[in-house]
């Protein structure tokens, strides 16, 4: 694609702070909801729970830690991993005190980076050229329209989030309000991007999740004004309990956690977090694919999939270690590159930085916090659209006429979309993981009739 800002281009230092808040806005929601999620699960409470802004910072220390060992060649955002929630559940759960919880993330973060660790070393020593093989356009492609299309549910349950009930979705007066803010937050966007003049062209999502924002807090006060409860579909109660510094994962492992330690319990945690890498391991492939169709250069050959895979290993590593969350390439950071043409990697590296900021400003963090769901839902229809539309340009030049390619291309849609996901003992496969294998062993299949013509 066309491109506004290459991977070595250096936007003004103003416009750098506003593409980095922009990047930052379209990863920000699913980074810190990964710590509610794991709160909910295990049962932890006040001090024991994790931390948010802890998660914040650790994504941005892991993304740097990225960006280096790629040579500031792969312009992607490091956030929270939800491959890894059932690990990190059963990291607590398993454990006899919380702080042994807090140590079992960091142990199982260093499992699952060390996968990646020794399939760097695999591919530096065989190349890359058995993953293009593996994984043609006919098997890539498809898959990486399944990571869009996964989370299409999603984004169209924020943008619906106060409609939904327990028959579905209803639409009350809130319901109603929620859904037009998410509409107001798509158009916005949308707008800004076809129709904006340079800066409104860059920063779509900016605008438009302002433009949401401001509709939901001006219904709010309204309600607020009047008296209806009907009206008031933000909350601002989180200001009232703002975490001031972030509490760190390994001060909290390092307080007996380590000591606390049993082999049965490091082998559990070894079983929970090393199969799931392996998983992991595919989707980073299938988003190093798209973002090389996105930023016009093969990635896996430069900087290097060995390269990525070390970055992405070892930014796991440490973001847990301060975090918690073992972290993974964004798709949400992949569409905003798509949508602006901004694949700067100093913009990567800003907001970066901007995250491990705002992990101790605690209104800040607060303040982003309190983006309503469904002005998410809004700007994430976009984002994951893009990925989905990636994907499929990526088989714009395969024969689909033939039998031979469009099985490969059925099974992963199919299989992707119907949402097929296996559970093996405390490992899941999910509906990407199972697609692209499925989409592999159909394509070795038919690879005889291929080569034989």
């Amino acid at each position: 694609m066309n491109l506004v800002y290459g991977i070595k281009d250096k936007p003004k230092a103003g416009q750098i702070i506003i593409f980095a808040f922009q990047q930052l806005l379209a990863i920000l929601a699913a980074t810190i909801v990964v710590p509610v999620i794991i709160n909910g699960n295990a049962g932890l409470e006040g001090a024991d729970a994790m931390s948010q802004s802890a998660a914040l910072f650790g994504a941005g220390v892991g993304t740097i830690v990225y960006l280096l060992f790629t040579k500031f060649r792969s312009p992607v955002f490091l956030g929270s991993s939800f491959a890894f929630l059932g690990s990190m559940t059963v990291a607590f759960t398993g454990a006899v005190t919380a702080a042994a919880g807090y140590a079992g993330l960091i142990l199982g973060a260093v499992f699952a980076g060390l996968v990646y660790v020794v399939i760097a070393i695999i591919v530096k020593i065989a190349g890359v050229a058995w993953i293009s093989k593996l994984m043609p356009a006919v098997v890539i492609g498809p898959t990486v329209s399944i990571i869009g299309l996964s989370l299409a549910g999603n984004a169209v349950g924020d943008a619906l989030a106060l409609a939904k009930t327990d028959a579905g979705y209803v639409m009350s007066t809130k319901g109603w309000i929620g859904f037009i803010c998410a509409l107001i937050t798509l158009f916005t966007v949308i707008l800004c991007s076809v129709y904006g003049k340079k800066m409104t062209k860059l920063i779509p999502f900016v605008i438009g999740i302002l433009a949401g924002y401001a509709v939901a807090a001006a219904f709010t006060l309204i309600g607020r004004g009047i008296g209806n409860e009907n009206l008031q579909v933000m909350d601002w109660s989180a200001f009232a309990n703002m975490q001031m510094v972030p509490s760190f994962t390994f001060l909290k492992a390092f307080n007996g956690g380590f000591s606390a330690l049993t082999p049965s319990y490091i082998v559990t945690i070894a079983v929970a977090y090393i199969p799931v890498a392996f998983v992991v391991f595919a989707e980073h492939i299938a988003d190093h694919k798209n973002l090389s169709t996105i930023v016009n250069q093969e990635l896996l050959e430069d900087p290097g999939l060995h390269r990525t895979l070390l970055g992405d290993g070892i930014g796991s590593m440490v973001g847990a270690f301060f975090g918690g969350c073992p972290n993974t390439t964004y798709g949400e950071s992949i569409g905003c590159v798509a949508i602006t043409g901004n694949a700067s990697v100093i913009t990567i590296l800003a907001t970066a930085i901007m995250a491990i900021l705002a992990s101790f400003c605690a209104p800040f963090v607060t303040f982003l916090s309190t983006i309503p769901g469904f002005v998410m839902g809004g700007v994430c229809i976009t984002l994951y659209g893009f990925i989905a539309v990636s994907g499929l340009k990526m088989i714009q030049n395969v024969d689909l006429g033939d039998n031979k390619n469009l099985f490969v291309v059925a099974v992963v849609l199919i299989c992707g979309i119907g949402g097929m996901t296996l559970s093996i003992g405390k490992v899941t496969l999910t509906e990407v993981a199972c697609a692209l294998i499925l989409g592999i062993i159909v394509n070795l299949m038919v690879s005889k009739k291929k080569a034989a013509e």
